[in-house]
């Protein structure tokens, strides 16, 4: 008799779905450099869908009520911040690589570990405060590479974006009841009107709306699959997982648009990764985690 297969452990479908979510939002430079539409067209579109999405799946979940209803404050701070992360984030990957605004983003967290220290009193180890060292510069050392070009535009919007991406993380490590779902649609609807102002998304063809299309359900999928991720593993392993994202975006840049990576972006996103991967190991340790 052939026994039945039996159902994956919790832990498993947390590392299934962190990296899934990983790998989904590694394509965002793709999405935004595969297109000719413009940044704010961009935006409009991939709000639109990722809206829908959104919506659609907290019909499903049943919360529907909880994430748009009672935000709170807190909430209404996360979208307002999400939206200004989206503005930045979106036309970086137009004016540099998708290697310089993975690498950079890539330290969000731990700027959000120092953010948390002056904010809080959270006291970060001193394996974090490495951590932070190392980043800061490297992402010195990938924009200091950009001196002089248009890269450099674009560097420092990921930087812009990195700091307000680590308020929101604050955010929600200072007001753990503020759900996800309803700010990250109103980060995405804040941003319509200046689209349509300062971009012209009805003007884009079918071909790159439909684009943008899988851009929006791709990005809703991904945050979904995330946030289901990280309530089945520890945080510290979530950020591990997630970590694939920044060596994935670069390798899929180089197969699609063969993008090269200079020496600077190289030697900056070395220490970004060394930093962030030492400070969550020591973590782990400290915790006993494996």
């Amino acid at each position: 008799m052939t026994a039945l297969p039996q159902p994956l452990s919790r832990h498993v479908e947390g590392v299934m779905l962190v990296i899934f979510s990983a790998v989904i939002f590694s394509t965002a430079g793709i999405f935004t450099k595969g297109v000719d539409a413009a940044a704010w067209d961009v935006i409009f579109w991939r709000g639109i869908f990722a809206s829908a999405f959104t919506i659609a799946y907290t019909f499903w979940r049943g919360s529907f009520a909880r994430e748009f209803f009672h935000m709170g404050k807190s909430g209404w701070a996360a979208a307002v911040v999400g939206a200004l992360g989206t503005a930045a984030f979106i036309p970086s990957f137009k004016y540099t690589t998708v290697a310089n605004v993975s690498l950079i983003y890539a330290a969000t967290p731990l700027v959000a570990a120092v953010l948390s220290w002056l904010s809080m009193g959270e006291r970060p180890t001193r394996s974090v405060l490495a951590g932070c060292l190392a980043t800061l510069l490297g992402v010195a050392i990938i924009v200091s590479g950009s001196l002089g070009s248009i890269h450099l535009v674009g560097d420092l919007l990921a930087c812009f974006m990195d700091l307000v991406m680590a308020i929101m993380f604050v955010i929600y490590r200072r007001y753990p009841e503020t759900p996800a779902a309803g700010p990250a649609v109103w980060s995405s609807l804040l941003l319509l009107p200046a689209a349509l102002v300062l971009g012209t998304p009805f003007t884009d063809t079918p071909p790159q709306i439909s684009i943008l299309a899988g851009f929006g359900l791709a990005f809703a999928l991904g945050s979904v699959t995330l946030g289901e991720g990280a309530r089945r593993l520890p945080a510290t392993e979530t950020a591990l997982l997630s970590l694939l994202e920044v060596a994935l975006a670069p390798v899929l840049a180089w197969l699609i648009f063969a993008e090269h990576l200079s020496l600077n972006t190289w030697v900056g996103g070395a220490l970004i990764i060394v930093g962030i991967l030492g400070s969550q190991i020591a973590s782990s340790r400290r915790k006993g985690l494996p």
